[in-house]
């Protein structure tokens, strides 16, 4: 069993199957530079792929293990391969991000004796039955960091963890970056010819992978009920080989008789600009999600939001003070708040845009969430040894 030392610099090992981009990958990126401009050591562990660099870019270290595997045979190697990295690195903490993974740093943390913590990032489904036990690891940290009070109550509810041993620690965006202010005209102008937008549309913005549940479908149908019949709706978000799904969208777009008013772009690399280019941003998901990182970062650019009324962005949205919470799946709803939205005169926009990226200023900070999750670190060396669950 490892021997922790309370002067020595913290070593913390991030957990997660791949780095290929997304919300999850994301904050470990945020979290390894944190970690070592306190003047910690960070380490991610996972499949590698093209954020690794990012990582490196922040001053930590990637190391490539076929995380990213479900297999049993696999989990169980890996669990002694992170038991080697721990015991080689010193690491103090382990950090898990998802549950194949979380599998083998769980026995990996028990095996050296080094704290284990968990960050519980979605309401995950629970069917079939057996799929709660193999959720049930992303509730054994010591500490489990949920990023929604929505998520904390599940854990609670689900799992029987203790309240206490629960930290809600929100998402986060960076205020500089996401700043309508910081985005010329020049790249809103790329991308406006990029996906074949002319002057004064109304650009209605739904980001997110190309997937049923995100809630493609309901604005399609959506735009072909509104009274603005010049706004135009661009999803932005691979289909990750859901070519069926995306086929799909461009037919009912025909159908409904909108094929001219939906563009299916793709991946965006500049997502402040694509922001700032639009009118009104959605997140139409369909199944209630963890936190939704979209909504906070389009409150960031000052823009008006519409979200369905469920899980995290229930909590991020304040109905007609900072956008629109809208029934899930309720197609007649979210029509009627699009239109409100494109219906508000410039000096209501402008105050209900300020008023919700002062609300992000607030509560929804890459830094805010870094010096919680800081926190966490430093409780847990603090309290002493870890103790197995």
């Amino acid at each position: 069993m490892m021997e922790e030392s309370p002067s020595r610099s913290p070593v913390v090992l991030q957990v997660l199957p791949a780095l290929q981009g997304g919300g999850v990958e994301r904050g470990t990126v945020e979290i390894a530079a944190a970690i070592v401009r306190a003047g910690g050591t960070a380490l991610v562990a996972s499949a590698g792929g093209r954020m690794a660099v990012q990582v490196e870019q922040a001053g930590g270290r990637s190391i490539v293990l076929p995380l990213d595997s479900k297999s049993p045979l696999t989990v169980w190697r890996n669990a002694a391969r992170l038991a080697a990295v721990i015991r080689a690195e010193r690491v103090t903490i382990v950090h898990a991000r998802s549950r194949a993974p979380a599998w083998s740093a769980w026995l990996a943390a028990r095996r050296t004796g080094v704290h284990f913590v968990t960050t519980y990032h979605a309401p995950y489904g629970e069917r079939p039955r057996l799929k709660r036990a193999y959720n049930a690891v992303m509730a054994r940290g010591e500490v489990v960091i949920a990023i929604s009070r929505y998520v904390a109550s599940l854990v609670a509810a689900r799992h029987g963890v203790d309240p206490a041993r629960i930290r809600v620690i929100p998402r986060g965006v960076d205020p500089a970056v996401f700043d309508a202010g910081a985005v010329g005209p020049e790249r809103r102008a790329a991308l406006a010819r990029d996906w074949g937008l002319a002057d004064g549309q109304p650009v209605l913005l739904l980001p997110g992978r190309l997937t049923r549940w995100k809630g493609q479908e309901e604005l399609i149908a959506a735009l072909a009920r509104m009274r603005h019949h010049e706004a135009v709706v661009v999803l932005v978000g691979g289909h990750q080989g859901r070519r069926r799904y995306a086929e799909g969208l461009t037919a009912l777009a025909a159908r409904l008789g909108v094929a001219d008013r939906v563009r299916l772009v793709g991946h965006a690399d500049d997502m402040p600009a694509a922001y700032a280019l639009a009118d009104v941003v959605i997140s139409a998901s369909t199944a209630p999600e963890g936190f939704g990182r979209v909504v906070i970062e389009a409150q960031a650019m000052a823009r008006p939001v519409v979200a369905t009324d469920h899980g995290g962005a229930a909590e991020t949205v304040t109905h007609e003070a900072t956008g629109w919470l809208v029934p899930p799946a309720d197609v007649p709803a979210l029509a009627a708040a699009l239109d409100a939205a494109l219906d508000l005169p410039a000096e209501a926009r402008a105050a209900l845009g300020a008023r919700a990226r002062a609300a992000v200023q607030a509560q929804y900070t890459v830094a805010a969430m870094q010096r919680a999750t800081l926190d966490v670190y430093r409780g847990l060396l603090a309290a002493g040894p870890a103790g197995g669950r």
